[in-house]
């Protein structure tokens, strides 16, 4: 079975990125840890899936997405001050500890959507954080095999993910 729409794809791959001509690994999946997916379902990035597209199990990948095609350039509007007192507790105060430039945080904006930021300067009453993906920028090079493809169940294409061979799992 080749994979295209409508397929519960398993892959083994490592995701890498350049930095200043240096290879790192981002991600490693692995043989009792693979990545099952659900083909066509819009949760991946689109290129990721064209380059996935018409191999079946067995067959190995290696391919390059820019940035463009990946997660995007940055975006210096998502580089945001954010006053100190945001990160206060119940209380009314924050744990200075908890500010610490390079710390990602989760933060929820005033219509309840959830984002991750960085940490990237912190003033007596104000945090400089950045909301960018991680892998703005950069180009990802994936590397890997096919395991397997299986047509999916009715429940998953309904459910728009894969479940577990137990049953459903949310």
């Amino acid at each position: 079975m080749i994979i295209e729409n409508r397929t519960v794809v398993t892959l083994n791959y490592r995701l890498t990125i350049a930095e200043e001509g240096i290879e790192i690994e981002v991600e490693k999946t692995s043989t009792e840890k693979p990545f099952i997916f659900l083909f066509g379902a819009g949760q991946l990035l689109p290129e990721f899936e064209k380059n996935l597209l018409g191999k079946s199990a067995g067959d190995t990948f290696d391919f390059l997405i820019d940035a463009e095609n990946g997660y995007g350039l940055s975006d210096s509007q998502n580089i945001v001050s954010v006053p100190v007192n945001a990160f206060a507790g119940e209380n009314g105060q924050y744990e200075p500890e908890l500010l610490k430039v390079g710390a990602v945080l989760q933060m929820m904006d005033q219509d309840g959507n959830n984002y991750e930021g960085e940490i990237k300067e912190v003033n007596v009453d104000q945090v400089l954080m950045d909301f960018n993906h991680p892998l703005s920028d950069k180009q990802l090079h994936f590397i890997g095999e096919v395991v397997a493809v299986r047509q999916a169940t009715l429940e998953e294409l309904q459910h728009g993910h894969v479940h577990d061979p137990g049953g459903h799992h949310h």
